[in-house]
């Protein structure tokens, strides 16, 4: 069965609701919200992201898709049967809600590691790197996640589902991801609680330490709240958005490969090779010598630093107290 990809349909609706906030932004009091040449910085890369992307997701449905399927779902006696004996997955309107909850279990575990492996960080930075949070950026994305996205999904086609279905669930997931890249939308109440929204969405793009490498899901928050990466939209935050070593620049290529350049520079800074291997497939911020430091390590620092001024409030109290006593007495 023949599927046509959504993202055909959704890409000159991105345009017009790009066009859309833009011009609304300017005309009421969020006029800052688009900077014109970030702007077309995102655009720029996301043209050739796209471009990209009708390239290799064709030849990724085309050939490792559908050799996947092929190979663990033979035809036998007429019937397509996977290899651990089950019949493969049909077109039945609940295969298809399985298939995009598989799909954003995949997205849920490819997006962490995006942010735990620098090698994998260095690409999607590029999502991350503008100081604005708008429709424009959402389409600011990474190319070289193009190359390695599709072995985290190979294992749907691999138990049954057809690749086709599998592509149009992609479709259907960026489709909601463009649209989270908004600051107009309010709370949504019961929604919040289910669905991964435009709240939840500001804390994943926001460089505040308490909100970095959160909020990670595509459609659902659950697999968030399943494996500890899951933080409500705290209204007394101050929500900064960007990353900590930004590209500086509004060059395209800059911004697509600043951060290999980073690791390329980090890697001479020891001749260890282990060293050399954590700095490009470790977590970002990782070093030997503790010059940068982990989202994980600078949190255990502050939470170190809070327990010492706890304490040393606490004992201040005491002595306070003691001094207060003896004069009494």
């Amino acid at each position: 069965m023949d599927f046509t990809n959504p993202l055909v349909y959704g890409v000159p609706c991105f345009l017009g609701l790009i066009l859309l906030e833009l011009s609304y932004s300017k005309l009421t009091t969020k006029k800052d919200l688009y900077n014109w040449k970030d702007l077309g910085s995102s655009l720029s890369i996301g043209l050739g992201s796209a471009i990209l992307a009708a390239l290799l997701k064709t030849v990724t449905a085309i050939v490792v898709f559908t050799f996947v399927y092929e190979l663990f779902n033979p035809v036998v006696d007429g019937v397509r049967t996977n290899i651990f004996g089950w019949e493969s997955f049909g077109y039945a309107w609940y295969v298809w809600l399985l298939c995009q909850l598989a799909d954003d279990f995949s997205y849920y575990w490819f997006h962490r590691q995006n942010h735990m492996v620098r090698f994998f960080w260095a690409a999607h930075i590029v999502h991350h790197s503008s100081h604005n949070f708008n429709l424009g950026t959402a389409v600011r994305n990474g190319w070289f996640t193009l190359f390695y996205k599709p072995l985290f999904y190979m294992w749907i086609p691999a138990i049954g589902f057809p690749p086709e279905m599998l592509v149009v669930c992609l479709g259907i997931e960026s489709l909601w991801q463009f649209q989270l890249h908004s600051v107009y939308v309010p709370k949504l109440g019961f929604i919040e609680k289910v669905f991964n929204t435009h709240r939840m969405h500001q804390v994943h793009h926001s460089k505040n330490l308490e909100y970095m490498d959160k909020n990670h899901g595509g459609f659902l928050n659950i697999f968030d709240k399943m494996f500890g990466t899951w933080k409500d939209y705290d209204e007394n935050i101050d929500i900064e958005f960007g990353v900590t070593t930004p590209p500086e620049s509004y060059n395209p290529y800059v911004i697509l490969t600043h951060e290999y350049a980073n690791i390329w520079q980090d890697m001479k800074k020891s001749k260890n090779w282990r060293h050399k291997f954590m700095y490009v497939f470790g977590p970002p911020g990782w070093s030997h010598d503790g010059s940068t430091k982990t989202v994980k390590q600078m949190r255990e620092e502050l939470k170190q630093l809070h327990y010492t001024a706890k304490k040393t409030n606490e004992q201040s109290k005491v002595k306070l107290k003691t001094r207060t006593e003896t004069v009494e007495v």
